[in-house]
């Protein structure tokens, strides 16, 4: 039975987020975007320290967590199992600047992409909510 209004009338949900996107292929651009600018961007020094030499793994991770996450395919889960956020990201020491740091970098890369405005500020504000969850120390 599909879901319907108040009014009794059939509601079809609209696109998800990774569709509103471009699906897969956009998506791994966002991710190489976010990466390539954690990368070469001073300002983001701190966040890329915390990664470690290389950023392929990174990369790939955070693609496949993304696609499901905005409403795609769950490659991150089939490979995984539930992300477990928090859990797995408590070896790492997370901080108001690296917080910020990651959401400043994602911000210019979904600017950078041209993700649609509407779209860019309802990313926005989960993906605020979900690094600021994310921190396990003070600072």
């Amino acid at each position: 039975m599909a879901a319907q209004d108040d009014d009794g009338q059939a509601v079809v949900p609209g696109p998800t987020p990774f569709e509103q996107l471009g699906g897969e292929t956009a998506v791994r651009a966002l991710v190489d975007r976010f990466y390539d600018l954690m990368d070469l961007e001073p300002a983001y020094a701190v966040l890329r320290a915390a990664h470690g030499s290389t950023l392929d793994d990174a990369r790939d991770k955070l693609f496949w967590f993304l696609c499901g996450w905005l409403g795609g395919p769950s490659h991150y889960i089939e490979r995984f199992g539930h992300p477990r956020l928090r859990a797995r990201h408590l070896p790492f020491s997370i901080g108001q600047q690296e917080r910020d740091e990651w959401l400043a970098c994602m911000f210019q890369a979904m600017q950078e992409r041209e993700v649609p405005a509407a779209l860019r500020e309802r990313l926005e504000t989960s993906f605020f909510q979900t690094a600021d969850w994310m921190r396990n120390r003070a600072g």
